[in-house]
């Protein structure tokens, strides 16, 4: 009978030549042997599939799968139905994984039954691989992680998680629906079954690119964050899961305002004016910076400046909307942040 690896290591991956031999490196480096690596090409164009084919042959702990386009969520769930062993650690394509990532967390989860999920700090490095400044360093202490930051934020580098396999089963996997928050989405039904942790250590190199996704589709990011959050809490008040119906992600630029995340779509509408070239083409009637103003002390680092983006767009544009002033955008802009107001203000008036 073959033997099932301990661990199985997840990489979905499209067009990742760059950086793809970076990081299946990291992984076959480990101190930890007891692991398969599953690479899942998501319909690859450019040099990727040669490139998986090469480790393919050479080493019998990686597996490669392959599908068309599908997306990311559909890529990871075929790696976690694929997947033999009883732990799952993932790494993106354009990260890399320090050698003794997978000891310290399989150690980890072995002294700690209860724990179902487990991140870990991070270092970023740039597109050449070089050490930069800023550490990926989210809270670590596990009771203030599951009642406190995860409701309202995610505090999990993707790629340093390790989970156990049936509870992500159990909770039904990646959801494709929650497209660019699916990590997230997840990571706050695993905590409805077990415990969460983050070590305080850094165990992976996070590559920060002009190709990544927080950099090029911030809003669409945010508004399934949001998704995911209202269903978290739908489930917890009602027992319900709103979001168990939706077959793709939702439209939130033209949502019908009897959905369930009309108000959330709302904002977002609004965000995305943090885009000149968006805020330029929108009529004054449009401007809606009341679903901004009544929604201050909920908002997130991120989602405030992008707000703020998008009002000083409005601004230079001296269109103050239906029914709002110069002075109450500029007295919103500084509600929301006002050291960074006054610093776009002497960038951009």
């Amino acid at each position: 009978m073959a033997h099932s690896p301990h661990v199985s290591v997840v990489m979905a991956v499209r067009d990742g030549q760059r950086w793809l031999r970076a990081a299946v490196d990291s992984v076959l480096a480990q101190t930890f042997a007891d692991f398969e690596l599953l690479i899942i090409d998501d319909g690859s164009t450019d040099e990727t599939p040669r490139i998986l084919a090469e480790y393919d042959t050479r080493d019998r702990r990686v597996r490669v799968l392959t599908q068309g386009q599908e997306g990311l969520a559909h890529a990871l769930n075929r790696g976690l139905a694929a997947a033999a062993g009883s732990l799952i650690a993932r790494l993106d394509a354009d990260d890399e994984a320090l050698p003794q990532r997978l000891r310290h967390q399989v150690d980890y989860l072995h002294a700690h039954p209860d724990i179902v999920l487990l991140g870990s700090w991070a270092q970023v490095i740039d597109e050449q691989g070089r050490v930069m400044h800023r550490r990926l360093r989210p809270p670590t202490e596990s009771r203030s992680l599951a009642e406190v930051v995860l409701p309202r934020t995610n505090p999990f580098v993707h790629s340093s998680v390790m989970f156990r396999a049936a509870a992500a089963r159990g909770a039904g996997g990646y959801r494709p629906a929650l497209e660019m928050a699916e990590d997230y989405d997840l990571w706050l039904r695993l905590c409805e079954r077990g415990q969460i942790a983050i070590l305080p250590e850094i165990l992976v190199h996070y590559r920060r690119h002009g190709g990544n996704v927080s950099k090029t589709k911030a809003v669409s990011q945010i508004f399934a964050a949001r998704l995911a959050r209202l269903s978290y809490a739908a489930r917890r008040d009602t027992g319900q899961d709103p979001c168990a119906a939706l077959l793709a992600p939702p439209e939130w630029r033209a949502a019908d305002a009897t959905m369930f995340y009309a108000d959330d779509a709302r904002l977002c509408r609004m965000l995305e004016l943090a885009d000149p070239a968006i805020a330029d083409t929108i009529a004054p009637p449009l401007v809606d910076i009341e679903v901004i103003s009544r929604r201050v002390a909920e908002l997130t680092h991120a989602e405030k400046k992008l707000a703020q983006s998008a009002l000083i767009n409005v601004l230079r544009r001296r269109r103050g909307g239906a029914g709002y002033s110069r002075n109450a955008l500029f007295g919103l802009l500084f509600r929301l942040d006002p050291v960074r107001a006054l610093r776009l203000i002497w960038r951009a008036l």
